[in-house]
């Protein structure tokens, strides 16, 4: 049943005085919605309302029904949180649309609305509360994590769940990722807690430092080891900030703000004498540099992350800006590019590391029609709305060319959801980060240089 207005307004930290039927701080800005004009250029580019064909499920609908909410004709309630929780916030939208109306900026501030209104209870509370707030924002909690996830893999228990059909008693969608779960290794926070700089191994040009991520150096470290190596290859001392953290993505995409808004307080602390801020994950990337919105009514903070935010670097845009060095080995294979939305649309990033791959001897890309539309991972979003996850990965795939052994992308929630993707539809592609190819290739050109 809707809970109705007055006992919204029972409930603890809510104003006396809100926007409308958005009773709590930070509710969606009217400034972001006053442009759109419901023209539906949106629509097209929206998956959502490509699988689904309703209104309230394309982009100008959900804006309609934010817009209305704060005019007070709607209620938060069900109603209104099922359309926001199912866009996958993959920014398309507002690519699209020829007025720049931040759809996304509006959904993730809807969505903490609605988490105060109605917080997740049962199960799904427990579980959202053990993620976002006991898990993810914690490395040593992380790095035991990753000791399990290792352990599962190395002692043959994973083999025997597999073997024995154990895995089958979780859900569909979690067997398929656990089935494409990378090699787990040492995370390089890890690796390097006793190193305060990762000299460069060329002519040293500056100091940059990595974002390593929460889930990222746990499951992707190799990844981290190929953006260090890749920086330090091209005259680059590497520092990790030993107090940074998870960068508060899955948080703000869930509707916890407050979580959100005391990462980033954290990692602006531990980044502050930090030039540039070099980041291999596109989710994390696009948020960092959105930390000035967390932050709109606090002027001090707002100015902190402002200068925060202009020191994030994607590391394919950095490479590409400060002049790399090409490798000269050959890489004699066919890959295509994925987009990942949030490099994509959330920081227009495209050419850049498409150039980085071109640049790469032996390399044929072969191009890949829609290549910007969401896979499907949207963060966790593969977990919480499996089954349009799976509708749009399933188109996905149809985009993907036949003919390539490589599918090269800059996120890790797409690699996994690509991996699956593979699997799923009898592909036999391998998955790879676009900084992991160019590392590969700068190691073969040392082999050949040794074997000379």
């Amino acid at each position: 049943m809707s809970l109705k207005e007055e006992e919204l307004r029972q409930k603890p930290g809510c104003l006396t005085s809100g926007i409308g039927n958005y009773l709590w701080s930070d509710p969606p800005k009217e400034y972001k919605w006053a442009d759109c004009v419901h023209c539906g250029m949106c629509l097209e580019a929206c998956p959502t309302y490509e699988h689904l064909g309703h209104e309230q499920h394309s982009p100008r609908g959900r804006v309609h029904l934010i817009k209305s909410v704060a005019e007070g004709k709607l209620f938060v309630n069900e109603a209104f949180a099922d359309p926001v929780f199912t866009c996958l916030d993959c920014r398309a939208c507002t690519t699209a649309c020829p007025a720049n109306v931040d759809v996304g900026g509006l959904i993730e501030e809807a969505r903490g609305q609605i988490r105060q209104a109605m917080p997740l209870t049962g199960w799904k509370g427990t579980v959202s509360k053990f993620f976002l707030e006991s898990l993810f924002p914690h490395p040593k909690r992380l790095n035991l994590l990753g000791d399990i996830l290792k352990f599962y893999q190395k002692s043959g228990i994973q083999k025997v769940v597999r073997k024995t059909g154990l895995i089958n008693i979780m859900p569909e969608h979690l067997v398929d990722l656990e089935s494409i779960m990378p090699e787990v290794k040492t995370p390089v926070r890890k690796k390097y807690k006793n190193i305060k700089l990762i000299k460069a191994t060329r002519e040293m040009k500056r100091e940059v430092s990595l974002l390593t991520g929460c889930i990222m150096d746990v499951m992707f470290s190799d990844i981290n080891e190929a953006t260090i190596n890749v920086l330090t290859r091209n005259g680059n001392d590497v520092t990790i900030p030993k107090n940074q953290t998870c960068c508060g993505a899955l948080h703000v995409h869930a509707g916890d703000r407050e979580t959100g808004r005391k990462l980033a307080k954290q990692n602006i602390e531990a980044f502050k004498d930090s030039d540039k801020v070099i980041v291999n994950a596109a989710g994390c990337g696009c948020m960092l540099k959105e930390y000035p919105e967390l932050f709109h009514d606090d002027p001090e903070w707002t100015e902190n992350a402002k200068v925060f935010s202009a020191k994030v670097e994607d590391i394919s845009k950095f490479l590409y800006d400060t002049g790399y060095e090409k490798p000269k080995a050959e890489l004699k294979t066919r890959i295509t590019y994925h987009d990942a939305c949030h490099l994509a649309h959330g920081q227009g990033i495209r050419q850049e590391p498409r150039e980085l791959l071109l640049n790469i001897p032996g390399v044929e890309m072969v191009h890949m029609p829609n290549a910007d539309r969401c896979c499907g991972s949207a963060g966790i979003y593969n977990m919480t709305n499996p089954e349009m996850a799976g509708a749009v990965l399933e188109s996905k795939m149809t985009n993907v060319p036949e003919d390539v052994e490589m599918i090269s992308m800059g996120n890790p929630g797409c690699m996994l959801q690509m991996a699956v993707g593979v699997q799923k539809y009898g592909r036999n592609q391998k998955i790879v980060h676009t900084v992991q190819l160019l590392d590969l290739a700068y190691q073969k050109e040392v082999e050949q240089g040794r074997n000379e």
